[in-house]
């Protein structure tokens, strides 16, 4: 079978790719951070962009909204494409009082109820680590920047958090008290990841959060005010 949602010759891809959520932010990325950014997908308008950065050369495409559609566009990453190791970057909601908005959190892994491990592969565990290797790069690259990043366990749900009321369940998560954030593709990437044998990990800035629902960060900001966190991203991509 041909991947049908990355259409691109193989080589247009790098080892190391980049993804977001939003194919503009993916366009952002390309326009503002990478030398010689090339356009290799289109399909689904779902933007992929291969170029370099300090000489090393960086795909970013997005992955769309959910753990479904993540793990899909995983899944051809690292079976068609021979991709070696995925940095997911994107927005979330704190976890807890003490994560303000702006905050950039490491996931150093994701718990979920989510049907995917179990429907594809027959998995029942529901946290998944992310790759310790990948974790050291960006802790590495942070603090070369001279930025903060606050590491711990996330959690992936399928409901964009502002619109529910999901206490119910984060009150049944056996972690709740050491929740970071919650966002919506981590888990699924991470199952990927597992069954192809392959590096991934999840980082996110904070742009919501229930605890100072007075503060409110716009479309526009959030899909270019997450500088620090692209930043620290292909600053670590450039690692060995």
């Amino acid at each position: 079978m041909k991947p049908v949602h990355i259409v691109t010759d193989k080589e247009n891809i790098a080892k190391t790719v980049l993804l977001p959520g939003d194919p503009l932010r993916a366009k952002y990325i390309a326009d503002n951070f990478l030398e010689d950014a090339k356009l290799i997908n289109t399909v689904r308008n779902m933007f992929g962009y291969t170029g370099t950065y300090k000489g090393k050369r960086i795909t970013v495409i997005a992955s769309g909204m959910g753990i479904p559609s993540a793990a899909l566009y995983t899944y051809e990453l690292f079976t068609f494409y021979d991709v070696e190791e995925i940095i997911r970057i994107g927005s979330a909601g704190a976890g807890n009082p003490n994560v303000m908005i702006g905050d950039i959190i490491l996931s150093n892994g994701c718990y979920s109820e989510s049907n995917i491990a179990y429907e594809w592969g027959n998995y029942s565990e529901k946290f998944l680590r992310t790759d310790v290797s990948l974790n050291d790069k960006i802790k590495e690259s942070a603090k070369e920047l001279n930025k903060v990043v606050k590491e711990g366990p996330t959690y992936t749900i399928d409901v964009f958090d502002p619109y529910a009321n999901l206490d119910h369940v984060y009150n049944a998560c056996p972690i709740k008290d050491k929740l970071m954030g919650s966002e919506m593709e981590g888990f699924g990437i991470l199952h990927v990841a597992r069954l192809c044998g392959k590096k991934a990990t999840v980082m996110f800035t904070i742009v919501d959060s229930k605890y100072t629902p007075e503060i409110e960060v716009t479309s526009e900001e959030r899909e270019t005010a997450l500088t620090d966190m692209i930043e620290i991203a292909l600053n670590a991509a450039t690692k060995d």
